[in-house]
């Protein structure tokens, strides 16, 4: 059976017959490719074609799928326990080499998703400040609860209105908003709230927009600002963490957050996020502390087995520095093919991580520097990309990853195919 057979099936079981709604290609259109396998650097449709993949579900894959080492790990787990429901030593050890390797995680609790991760991180710092106010900013994705599903409102300055459905006016309204990379608008919002907020949250890399790669002097500042409020500084690195650095964008940019969040790579592909920061506020979660939160599968076995594999093998290998070498790769050779050709295209990358927008203009930081043509750009060229057997994220919004399984054969490869979708994308 196809995929788009498959789709029609799915559609009747499931809302949009996904279940996260970016697989459902409804920023390209047509209809998603169903996967029935993966290995390295590729998937394998149901339908037989293999295909390069950059979105390696969308970051965590940064060994590539099915590593052999993380797969070992992986079966020993299933072969021990997969669910205990009780203390065991598998989340000890992953917790102790997250906090010695990382000197601002003081202590450290899993969860299962990144969603829960920043809920959690949050509730911890309204309970410690005794605040309700949260300051996010537009272009950072912090998952689906719902203070956090909000964007900007008219009227006064860092007011936030709901982005779904089912958000209450009174919970969006507990949440400021302001633009990312602006200095006079996050001083404005200060100086009127903030004796007001709890806590700051930003992705210190913002990945879901967009690469929207900000200056170390913003972050500087609101780190600055939230020390004399008496607020929180939270890095949501759910994306960022462990796969620019091993100590993220916090280490890079030697950063002192009060609470971080993480997922993705920590687990290597299982279901595993945490929340974690200095003692004296992770103190407060239960049953340590007021502040409860718990979960049936948290510090699953198999989760926790695999994650620390991933990790120690990305530590003893350092994987960070391949990786930086074929990002940089990868650059180099699509900038020369867009000056060959005279396209008006730009890559964007830091790490491993790439997006690719049609504007050489730079710096882009904030939604607002977005070209304004990039989703209709974008719908033909990622369908040229899959003509050609590459898979890149299924949104003009996404970053694309690298994995150390995509070789420079591969790189090369992609980037010529690059160049020829885009310039079929001006063409059509």
């Amino acid at each position: 059976m196809d995929s788009i057979e498959l789709f029609k099936r799915s559609q009747k079981v499931s809302p949009g017959g996904v279940h996260s709604p970016v697989r459902s290609f409804r920023s390209v259109g047509g209809n998603p490719i169903f996967f029935r396998k993966s290995e390295g650097p590729y998937l394998y449709s149901v339908e037989g074609k293999k295909y390069v993949d950059y979105c390696m579900s969308f970051g965590p894959m940064i060994l590539g799928h099915r590593d052999p080492d993380v797969l070992d790990a992986a079966h020993r787990a299933v072969d021990t326990a997969w669910a205990l429901g009780t203390c065991e030593p598998y989340s000890l050890e992953l917790s102790e080499w997250v906090t010695q390797k990382i000197p601002f995680c003081e202590k450290v609790r899993f969860v299962s998703s990144g969603t829960e991760a920043v809920m959690s991180a949050l509730r911890v710092a309204r309970a410690a400040t005794g605040r309700n106010r949260i300051l996010k900013f537009d272009g950072c994705y912090h998952g689906h609860s719902d203070g956090m599903l909000v964007k900007s409102g008219s009227g006064l300055a860092g007011l936030a209105s709901s982005d779904s459905a089912g958000v209450s006016a009174t919970v969006a309204g507990e949440t400021l908003v302001c633009p990312l990379d602006n200095d006079e608008e996050l001083e404005k919002i200060f100086l009127q709230y903030g004796g007001e907020i709890a806590a700051v949250i930003i992705e210190p890399l913002p990945a879901n927009y967009g690469l929207l790669i900000q200056r170390k002097e913003f972050l500087e500042k609101i780190q600055g600002l939230c020390k004399k409020a008496g607020a929180l500084f939270i890095l949501d690195e759910v994306i960022s963490g462990f796969r620019v650095g091993l100590q993220g964008m916090a280490g890079l940019w030697r950063l002192e957050p009060d609470l971080l969040c993480y997922g993705k790579i920590m687990g290597g592909g299982f279901n595993v996020a945490a929340y974690g920061g200095k003692t004296q506020w992770m103190n407060l979660v239960a049953p340590a502390g007021p502040v409860y939160q718990a979960g049936t599968l948290s510090a699953n076995p198999v989760s926790m087995i695999a994650g620390l594999a991933t990790l120690r093998k990305m530590d003893r290998i350092d994987v960070w520095r391949e990786l930086d070498k074929k990002a940089q790769f990868l650059k180099k050779t699509f900038d020369a093919l867009m000056a060959q050709k005279k396209l008006n295209f730009q890559l964007i990358q830091f790490g491993s991580l790439f997006w690719v927008t049609p504007t050489t203009s730079m710096p882009i930081r904030s939604l607002t520097d977005i070209p304004s043509n990039l989703a209709e750009f974008y719908k033909k060229f990622f369908h040229k990309m899959l003509e050609q057997g590459i898979y890149m994220a299924p949104s003009g919004y996404e970053v694309n990853f690298l994995s150390i399984a995509h070789d420079e054969n591969l790189l090369e490869a992609t980037a010529i195919a690059m160049s020829i979708s885009l310039e079929h994308a001006v063409r059509t």
